[in-house]
């Protein structure tokens, strides 16, 4: 599986597919993986005080980097946090003009169980525009009353690692509970553990092309 070279990663907000996927991210990438990431909101609204609003686009922009995704393949886009669902149509025609730009052979996105209001935005609208490609919905425990671990990806410390040095990035998040570098090599080893090996991370099983 890890042979794909399309990877498309769906992030409603700009640190959501670094928590969601970042350690396969860093593997993939690594394996020679192309990696197409597009954010959806720059949280403008929710900036905290003392940044200027447009600081999470900035953040966004580092934090994928420093992962290794080249800047060409970053979409960001300024919908409205908490907001998505207003213009779910305007983003699926967005999704499909890209389709045939990106051609993903796997895209990643927020679980079926994901309950944040933008994160099943795009979940709906990623799973309509996509239905062709394999799909794996990435986990955020916070957000998620259930999730079915269906599909677990290896990695090694150093892809924990480079996760954790994207979500660094993220100042704006500071202090946030699942930012904290313990709680990131807690869940991949939990989720290493129910596969006997060190670190992993999980997903559902939302669609898989074979």
């Amino acid at each position: 599986m890890l042979n794909t070279k399309r990877i498309l990663v769906l992030a409603p907000h700009t640190d959501d597919g670094e928590l969601g996927c970042g350690g396969t991210i860093a593997r993939y990438l690594e394996e020679g993986a192309e990696i197409f990431y597009i954010a959806f909101s720059t949280a403008e609204a929710s900036v905290p005080d003392g940044f200027p609003s447009h600081q999470l686009e900035t953040e966004v922009r580092t934090a994928t980097l420093s992962l290794g995704i080249p800047s060409e393949n970053l979409f960001i886009y300024k919908y409205q946090v908490r907001k998505l669902n207003y213009v779910r149509q305007e983003i699926l025609e967005e999704l499909i003009r890209l389709r045939p730009l990106i051609q993903p052979d796997i895209v990643f996105l927020p679980s079926s169980n994901d309950i944040h209001q933008d994160h099943s935005t795009i979940y709906s609208e990623g799973l309509r525009a996509f239905k062709h490609s394999t799909i794996l919905g990435y986990e955020l425990i916070w957000n998620n009353l259930a999730f079915s671990t269906d599909c677990f990806i290896k990695l090694d410390a150093h892809h924990i690692e480079q996760k954790i040095l994207a979500l660094q990035e993220y100042k704006t998040q500071e202090g946030r509970h699942y930012m904290d570098p313990e709680f990131i090599y807690s869940l991949a080893k939990v989720r290493g553990t129910q596969i006997s090996t060190q670190y992993a991370e999980a997903f559902e099983v939302i669609r898989l092309i074979i």
